[in-house]
């Protein structure tokens, strides 16, 4: 019974009683009063709650990465108070055996306890840790999620669980931690359904310990083999020992039960994987340590692990996960990549350990020369990082390549996730550009699926003296896009670029090999196709060209007549150094509105039945209103409506009516 229970229980009315209540029981009264004044309750926020909600449900057949997630914070404080112990002068001083310690209560109440030495939280970092997800893009995922269990868990995963896959096996979490250096534990309770409570408490030293109450689903991790099996699986490569105690029954030489023995023992080997030998790792090694680091239910698509030596000592291992990170497209996404130094932890949110457009691996950098003290500003100047990072985007992207000639299935997974960001690299990466090219992958006109520049070059015409391609917004759009037909017609592939990021970076490249990348939805390109009969062809509708660039004025360019047409009557082009329409539509969506806007060339057809009537028709209304309704067509092939449907509409009835 708690102060305000007896309040409430009618004591104040027997003063006598009160008192001899307060001074028989005057120090659990006390305790009572500072322990409920010093409680807090506080709600998860919204987010936390989604995903509560669907870890507990969407989960179910991964149940046992919670003690997974656990042991990875356990490991991640143990590493934080490592470095701080050797390079802080104010921890220099603690007393520091790092350690993790597992205990179990497999009766009655049925707990588990994970418990560090680390560097602990104190009420602040418990609330900003425990109450919130603190990572960019939640809502974005949270909105992503189908509702489909099975589908959502492997998203989940990849979000990273953490510490909240607790409550997949406990029916209520306790959190006791006490942050070095600060005398102060705090406690932290919650059900994950009623948000949660924090209240100071006692812990004899800093660290965390985080006790489950185990509910139905989750008691059988309340022993000791079931324990030990998951360590084995996802955990045995922590770099810091990990205890279990427990319980054994004793015998003597009848076979009969004489007690219990009370035992602690390491059951993780506690060594880095990264440093071992490759000769001594499996498959299996390595994708359950990318499951830690990656907090991933799923293996990785592949793995690069290198030792170097000479001028310069480190060890890398690198990972592509199956499937692209939730976070992959944002600006603040989470870096992947964490640095080690002589097997220390420094960090895990530096972007500068790889480039941007690598953004998606995960894994480990390990450097012997690095010093341990090296700060933010050191890292983004640091000769000895600025090495290792173009020597290992060399070996990412050799692999990559070494991948693609030897598993064209596997790579196309690859391609199917990341083609974009290698596409960033083209841009961004100009000493590693001519891999990036032999890498990138686009569609076509005509194979299935992806191909590659080099697969393009070897299926060119003998006379075709370009690389062919037509970009915009939408596969289906560019497909069927008039300009398409004469290039088929004649035999040309042509690359269909359907990924905003192509007007982009492919104009930067320039070339490929000794061909010329050419955009067929730009003008100037079609001269490549023209014959002296189309130059003619030409030069008979000039009046009529002059006459159509009067009536639309400044509303395009100029007005020509093109080769590229075979069916369609006109279809406008951009002129060789403007933007497209669509690349200017998404330069103005980022914030680029001060941008002019798009003057298209309207190019025509002098074989269209339409342009042949118009060319001797002397009905100045009827060429007017064809000649505007020509470019507002040319527009909607594009994907783009008319800027003013009532005019649009009207020229289309006036039409209709002259041919009825």
């Amino acid at each position: 019974m708690g102060v305000l229970e007896i309040m409430r229980g009618g004591i104040f009315l027997f003063p006598f009683n009160l008192l001899l209540y307060i001074y028989t029981n005057k120090d659990y009264i006390c305790k009572s009063i500072f322990q409920e004044t010093a409680m807090s309750k506080h709600k998860f926020k919204t987010e936390v709650n989604q995903l509560l909600e669907l870890i507990i449900h969407s989960l179910y057949s991964h149940r046992e990465i919670f003690l997974r997630e656990l042991i990875s914070n356990s490991s991640d404080a143990l590493d934080k108070l490592k470095y701080l112990t050797l390079t802080d002068e104010g921890y220099k001083k603690l007393h520091f055996d790092p350690r993790i310690d597992i205990t179990f209560d497999e009766d009655g109440q049925k707990t588990l306890s994970v418990a560090d030495n680390g560097i602990g939280m104190n009420e602040k970092e418990l609330e900003e840790n425990l109450g919130t997800i603190a990572r960019s893009g939640t809502k974005n995922f949270l909105s992503s999620l189908s509702g489909d269990a099975r589908k959502d868990s492997g998203l989940i995963g990849r979000f990273g669980v953490g510490f909240y896959s607790s409550f997949m096996a406990a029916e209520r979490v306790e959190v006791v931690t006490r942050r070095a250096g600060e005398e102060q534990a705090w406690k932290w309770e919650s059900d994950g359904k009623n948000g949660y409570t924090v209240s100071e408490t006692q812990r004899d030293s800093f660290g965390t310990t985080v006790t489950l109450f185990l509910n139905e689903d989750g008691k059988e991790y309340a022993s000791r083999w079931k324990i030990e099996d998951v360590i084995k699986k996802y955990s045995d490569h922590i770099a810091f020992p990990i205890f279990l105690a427990y319980d054994q029954a004793t015998w003597d030489k009848d076979g009969k039960e004489t007690g219990k023995e009370h035992k602690v023992e390491q059951i993780n080997s506690a060594g880095a994987l990264w440093r071992r030998n490759k000769s001594d790792l499996t498959d299996a090694d390595y994708n359950e340590f990318y499951k830690t680091i990656g907090h991933d239910t799923e293996d990785p698509l592949l793995y690069m692990h290198t030792k170097a030596e000479g001028t310069q000592e480190y060890t890398t291992l690198f990972y592509v996960p199956k499937t692209a990170p939730f976070d992959l497209y944002q600006a603040d996404y989470r870096p992947g990549v964490k640095l080690y130094i002589k097997r220390v932890f420094i960090t895990d949110d530096a972007k500068e350990l790889m480039p941007v457009y690598l953004r998606f691996l995960r894994g480990i950098i390990d450097s012997e020369d690095l010093p341990l003290n090296v700060s933010r500003e050191i890292l983004q100047q640091n000769r000895i990082l600025a090495g290792i990072r173009s020597a290992s985007v060399k070996k990412v992207l050799s692999e990559l390549k070494s991948l693609s000639e030897t598993n064209p299935e596997k790579y196309t997974e690859f391609i199917t996730q990341y083609n974009r960001p290698l596409k960033e690299g083209l841009y961004a990466d100009f000493a590693n550009r001519e891999t990036l090219l032999e890498l990138i992958r686009f569609k076509s006109s005509e194979v299935e699926g992806f191909t590659g520049l080099a697969a393009y070059a070897e299926r060119m015409k003998e006379d075709q003296k370009a690389v062919y391609y037509i970009a915009g917004a939408d596969e289906d759009t560019l497909r069927n896009a008039p300009l398409l037909q004469s290039y088929k017609k004649k035999g040309y592939e042509v690359l269909i670029m359907d990924d905003e990021i192509d007007e982009i970076v492919v104009p930067s490249i320039g070339k490929y090999k000794d061909f010329e990348l050419k955009a067929i939805n730009r003008s100037g390109t079609d001269e490549d196709l023209k014959t002296d009969e189309d130059k003619k062809k030409e030069k008979d509708i000039q009046p009529l060209l002059d006459k159509m660039k009067d009536i639309l004025g400044e509303k395009v360019k100029k007005v020509v007549a093109g080769v590229r047409l075979t069916e369609a009557p006109s279809c406008i082009v951009a002129d060789e150094n403007d933007p497209t329409v669509k690349l200017q539509q998404m330069l103005k969506a980022l914030g680029q509105k001060d941008m002019p806007e798009f003057v298209p060339i309207l190019e025509v057809n002098p074989e269209s039945d339409i342009i042949r009537k118009l060319k001797d028709t002397k009905d100045e209304e009827l060429l007017k209103d064809a000649t505007e309704l020509l470019l507002e067509q040319a527009y909607l092939l594009e994907g783009i409506e008319p800027k003013k449907p009532a005019e649009f509409v009207g020229r289309i009835n006036r039409v209709m009516n002259r041919a009825l």
